[in-house]
C-alpha cells in the first residue's frame, strides 16, 4: 500500500482488498493458467501470459508496516515479506508480534511460510567512529527528513527538526527506531537486538539514502561488507575457535617444538647451523 494513500484520496482498506485480489490473479497468470476474471476495477477475458518468468517459482514479496495486512497476505499466498515499519516507533514496537499474523494466516489457508523469507528494512550510516558518522550524515539526514519524509510524505504529522544534530539524535539515539549512525559494532548490536525482538528473520535490507556524500557513503557500505556481514552471518566463528584452541592448548605446540628441535639435533648439518645461529635463529627461520 502506498504510504501516501490518503494524499491521493484512496481508501487504505480498498487498497488492501485490491492488493489481495491482484496477488491471487498474478500468481494464477504466472502458473500458466488461462482464465477470465471480472472485478470492479479490472476485467480479464481468456487471459494467459505469452511469456512467463524464467524461474519455476517466481518469488512474491509484500510490504508490511505495523498493521496485520501485509503479514496476513504473506501467510495466505506464501510470499516473502519486507517489514518497513521498523524505521518508526510504532512499527518497531509491532515487529515483536508481526510474524504471528503470518502464521495465523498460513494456518487458516493451509499454506507454508518460513522466517528465512522475512526481510527487515533498516537505515544506517557507518564510519570508523560515532563522531565521524554523525558529522558525515547529519546535514543530509536533516534535509532528507524535513524536505522529503515530512514535507512530501507526512505533512500532517511528520517531525520537523530544528538542527542537524537534533535529527541525528531523534533518528538514531532515541530508541524508537532501528536506524544506526555509528560504527560497525553499533550496527551489529542493533541487528542482534532486532533478531531478539522479532524472534528471527531471514535478511536485513539496507535503505539507500543520500545522508552523506558519495565517498563517505561508499565507505559506509564497505565497512558493512567487511565487518558487519561476516559477523552477523557467523562467518568468523571458526577463526575464533581456532585461535582459542591454539591459546588454550599451548602444551600441544610446546611438544611439537621439542620434537622438532630433537630431530634437528640428530642431524649433523642442522646441528652445526644451530650451533652457529642458535635457537632463536632457528625459530625465526622456521
Amino acid at each position: 500500500m502506498p504510504s501516501d494513500a490518503h494524499t491521493l484520496g484512496l481508501d487504505p482498506m480498498l487498497l488492501r482488498s485490491r492488493q489481495d485480489e491482484s496477488i491471487g490473479i498474478i500468481k494464477r497468470l504466472f502458473s500458466g493458467e488461462r482464465f477470465s476474471h471480472e472485478s470492479e476495477w479490472f476485467t480479464l477475458r481468456d487471459a494467459k501470459l505469452q511469456l512467463r518468468p524464467l524461474q519455476k517459482n517466481m518469488e512474491f514479496v509484500v510490504a508490511s508496516t505495523f498493521t496485520p495486512s501485509g503479514m496476513t497476505l504473506s501467510g495466505k499466498y506464501e510470499t516473502g515479506v519486507i517489514s518497513i515499519g521498523g524505521m518508526a516507533s510504532q512499527g518497531l514496537k509491532s515487529l515483536a508480534t508481526q510474524w504471528g499474523f503470518a502464521e495465523e494466516s498460513a494456518l487458516k489457508h493451509g499454506t507454508q511460510i518460513a522466517r528465512r523469507n522475512w526481510r527487515v528494512l533498516m537505515s544506517w550510516h557507518i564510519a570508523e567512529t560515532r563522531e565521524q558518522a554523525r558529522e558525515q550524515a547529519k546535514e543530509g539526514l536533516f534535509r532528507h527528513n524535513n524536505e522529503y519524509s515530512t514535507r512530501a510524505l507526512r505533512p500532517d504529522d511528520g517531525p520537523i527538526y530544528k538542527t542537524p544534530d537534533e535529527a541525528v539524535d531523534a533518528t538514531a539515539f532515541s530508541g524508537v527506531g532501528n536506524a544506526v549512525i555509528g560504527t560497525p559494532d553499533d550496527l551489529i548490536n542493533k541487528i542482534k537486538e532486532m533478531v531478539d525482538l522479532t524472534g528471527g528473520f531471514g535478511a536485513v535490507i539496507g535503505f539507500a539514502h543520500d545522508w552523506a556524500n558519495r565517498e563517505n557513503t561508499k565507505n559506509s557500505w564497505d565497512l558493512v561488507a567487511r565487518y558487519v556481514v561476516p559477523e552477523v552471518n557467523s562467518m568468523l566463528l571458526d577463526y575464533r575457535d581456532s585461535i582459542e584452541f591454539v591459546v588454550n592448548n599451548r602444551e600441544t605446540w610446546a611438544r611439537a617444538t621439542d620434537a622438532r628441535l630433537s630431530n634437528v639435533a640428530d642431524h649433523k648439518s642442522a646441528s652445526k647451523i644451530m650451533e652457529t645461529e642458535g635457537l632463536e635463529g632457528e625459530k625465526s627461520g622456521s
